[in-house]
């Protein structure tokens, strides 16, 4: 205490004083507010650092207002429910640029350094490849060895140039995996300059995944025991699990895990029945850990490591063909049979910069039910809209829903289709309304009612703002998202038993045998890959479905309201996949699961055993890595 310089102490009374005062000032609202006054901390702040003793302290400096100026905002936030912006700004702007500028001066130092520059080629070159692997895109099957050059930066430079060397590298990988996300700009209301930094911070903090995953395999590496590596041998599945956590919580966005690159090949991704998703990942990090270590090695018997990825793609290959083989893994095998339902799926490919424009509600409407009545066949016995054929409320649209029931009576068949749907909320709420992602499913017979599902996992940032439910205060945030609200119910419609899935529902492994175990016998997923444009990513997305229907076994039914539009058996055949942006009706009769997947039964024991297994190894490896390092100080 006596080394803090007296300046320093004038400093944080005045500091303390000024955030008093601005605690006094705030208004009695709910949310957020502006009070000008709130800059005076920041104003107070500056001038100090005229002073050398403040100056040569900065650390201190901007830790002692950021840490009062967030116990401030807390405060405020815990007894009174509402924050000022003004203080949110000031609290952390100065501390980001802080961050950044270390950030700059970290890289420039990198760049300075020729072997951090190799590294950062060798990394770049492994995840720039691995990110032209996924579907479409051809390279796949060589995904057990895209990424022997990162591992060989991993195993060779030193932790600071593996993790430099891994950022970029991931920065250029997530680009080419999410580049379509910057068509939001062109149909999202919110700022433009808005959207494209958020799509900046999104491709860094996916980037911040395979930093951690090279930090915690530079710590692994150097621990040793009784002359073995025992968690660098495990951590094949730390990765798996390290995926997984993408897989829960509000930030879910499980779209690109390594393991999804096989999907342009029907007979390599077969064993997913047993092994699921996270199987897979597994297999691609130890093949390419395993190639990378054996180059190292000195001698011709040492480099016989380097024939494993021939080893697990015969493996795949050779079990694949065989489980295709059967008679009843032949495309749609048994669905002529009476009890499978004739499916029509209406793709209208309305564009998105049009979908929701009021003006053109009736010609959009107009087009979709046009289709229906001119193109699905006699017999059908569910008819397919996509998510939001229906561009506004539901409930405002009385008309609309008069026609709807009038169609299921012409037809004699059940149409599920796309909307929204809103719940006003009592005074005093954070939300006036519970705005829902949802479909309907109109059924002949019925002229005055309608079964209603709600999206239950959405889009971060896009449809909701994460941990809105936890922090009501951000239900007064907006900034252009959708603002939905989760749904928490699994239907399962008869009289085929089937359950729809909004848009990314049907990409979680667990949601789909949620279903399963509800009885459902087939997957109905309703999209609008719209917002993609002409990209990789309504592929990718399709591929994803497809990944789904082999590990559990689940037929699905796809209708994107642009394409790709896709029937998919419970093998993962294709049948009737539309071109993006056409309009098309396609029908057929579907078949319904009959089989049994290992991976239904024990995934969620799987995946929840990952996370668990994901949390032992991070603990075991900080203990170790602590222990290495005082033993190496006491050895000083």
């Amino acid at each position: 205490m006596k080394s803090i310089p007296k300046i320093y102490w004038i400093f944080f009374v005045l500091l303390l004083v000024s955030e008093v005062v601005g605690f006094a000032m705030r208004p009695n609202q709910p949310g957020l507010y502006v009070l000008k006054v709130q800059f005076a901390p920041l104003a107070i702040a500056l001038p100090f650092l005229i002073a050398k003793s403040i100056r040569s302290h900065f650390r201190r400096w901007l830790y002692t207002y950021t840490i009062l100026q967030f116990a401030v905002l807390a405060i405020d936030y815990l007894s009174a429910g509402h924050a000022g912006l003004i203080q949110i700004a000031t609290t952390f702007i100065p501390a980001f640029l802080f961050w950044l500028i270390l950030f700059g001066i970290w890289n420039v130092g990198k760049l300075r350094d020729s072997a951090a520059i190799r590294a950062l080629l060798l990394s770049t070159i492994a995840w720039t490849l691995y990110g032209l692997a996924f579907p479409p895109l051809p390279l796949g099957p060589a995904a057990l060895v895209l990424l022997v050059p990162w591992f060989i930066v991993l195993n060779r430079y030193t932790r600071g140039q593996a993790i430099f060397a891994t950022f970029w590298s991931g920065m250029v990988y997530n680009t080419i995996n999410y580049y379509w996300i910057y068509n939001v700009m062109n149909v999202e209301t919110a700022p433009s300059g808005l959207i494209c930094l958020g799509v900046v911070l999104l491709i860094a903090f996916f980037s911040a995944y395979s930093v951690f995953a090279a930090f915690i395999y530079s710590l692994a590496r150097d621990i040793k025991i009784k002359g073995i590596r025992p968690l660098l041998v495990l951590y094949p599945l730390f990765y798996a699990g390290l995926e997984m956590t993408r897989t829960r919580g509000d930030f879910a966005f499980p779209w690109s895990h390594v393991g999804y690159v096989f999907g342009s090949n029907l007979e390599l991704i077969q064993m997913l029945s047993i092994v699921g998703i996270f199987g897979y990942s597994t297999l691609v990090i130890a093949s390419n850990m395993i190639v990378a270590k054996a180059l190292e090695r000195p001698g011709v018997k040492a480099k016989w490591p380097v024939l494993t990825p021939v080893a697990i793609l015969t493996v795949l290959l050779v079990h694949g063909s065989v489980v295709l083989s059967a008679p009843e893994a032949q495309p749609f095998y048994g669905a002529d049979s009476d009890e499978n339902p004739t499916i029509a799926m209406v793709q209208p490919s309305i564009k998105q910069g049009e979908k929701w424009s009021r003006a053109r509600y009736d010609s959009i409407t107009t087009k979709t039910f046009g289709m229906v009545n001119d193109s699905v066949k006699p017999g059908t016995d569910i008819i397919i809209l996509a998510e939001t054929a229906i561009p506004d409320h539901i409930r405002r649209q009385r008309k609309t829903i008069q026609t709807l029931h009038d169609m299921t009576e012409q037809h004699q068949a059940s149409i599920l289709v796309g909307a929204l749907d809103f719940k006003r909320n009592p005074k005093g709420s954070p939300r006036k309304f519970d705005i829902y992602n949802a479909s309907f499913l109109f059924t002949p017979g019925d002229s005055t009612d309608y079964q209603r599902y709600i999206k239950k996992h959405l889009v971060p940032f896009s449809e909701r703002i994460p941990f809105d439910d936890i922090f009501p205060i951000l239900n007064y945030v907006d900034l252009g998202e959708g603002d939905f609200v989760p749904g928490k119910e699994t239907p399962v419609y008869g009289p085929f038993k089937w359950t729809p899935f909004i848009c990314y529902d049907a990409i979680f492994g667990d949601l789909v045998r949620e279903a399963i175990n509800a009885g459902s016998r087939l997957m109905v997923n309703i999209t609008n890959d719209g917002w993609f444009g002409r990209s990789t990513a309504p592929y990718q997305h399709l591929n994803l479905v497809r990944y789904r229907a082999i590990e559990n076994g689940m037929p699905s039914a796809r209708l994107a309201n642009s394409g790709i539009s896709s029937f998919i058996d419970q093998y993962g055949h294709y049948s009737m996949n539309t071109a993006i942006f056409t309009d098309r009706v396609i029908q057929r009769k579907m078949q319904l699961k009959t089989r049994d997947t290992l991976y239904q039964h024990i995934g969620d024991h799987v995946e929840t055993a990952l996370l668990w297994f994901f949390l032992v190894y991070l603990m075991a490896t900080a203990a170790f890595a602590f222990k290495n390092r005082r033993n190496m100080k006491q050895a000083d």
